[in-house]
């Protein structure tokens, strides 16, 4: 995991740019932050090295695949040992349903986001594999009716 990097106004206005515009050229990103081509992209190199641009993709609208059920899903484990944990993270990295797994702080121990098809395959998933892990003590579930706003924009500030 990375730490902080020293990141001045350039670097914040290129990666905002790049959160906006991922398919932007070198040549367009360089001409709208007032770099020359090679320098934008010895930039945006370092961003890469430096773990702060993590990756690039495609937003893909989750109906439009099939995946029409989304829900929140707090779970709780049993045991809080480096060992259960440990073995909550690999099944939870193994299971395509699951988007995001987030630990958090208060009475559940962790928040998956999870994408499925419908509630046939969301029951699937709670009984076949969720409550079927090992360690998990208790599972509290909320499905999206509507998303009111979806980014992975951070919010930067260039001035």
């Amino acid at each position: 995991m990375h730490g902080p990097i020293a990141l001045d106004r350039t670097d914040l206005r290129l990666l905002a740019l790049l959160q906006r515009e991922g398919r932007a050229t070198n040549s367009d990103l360089a001409a709208r932050i007032n770099l020359s081509a090679s320098a934008c992209l010895r930039r945006i190199q370092r961003l890469e090295s430096a773990g702060v641009i993590t990756g690039y993709g495609a937003w893909i609208d989750p109906k439009t695949v099939g995946l029409g059920l989304q829900a929140f899903v707090r779970v709780q484990l049993e045991k809080h040992g480096p060992s259960a944990i440990d073995r909550f993270v690999e099944r939870v990295n193994g299971w395509d349903e699951v988007v995001a797994c987030h630990a958090l702080t208060g009475d559940m121990d962790y928040l998956l986001h999870v994408v499925v098809g419908d509630l046939e395959h969301f029951s699937r998933f709670l009984l076949d594999k969720l409550l079927n892990a090992a360690g998990v003590a208790d599972v509290n579930s909320s499905f999206v009716l509507r998303t009111v706003k979806q980014t992975r924009e951070l919010p930067l500030d260039p001035a």
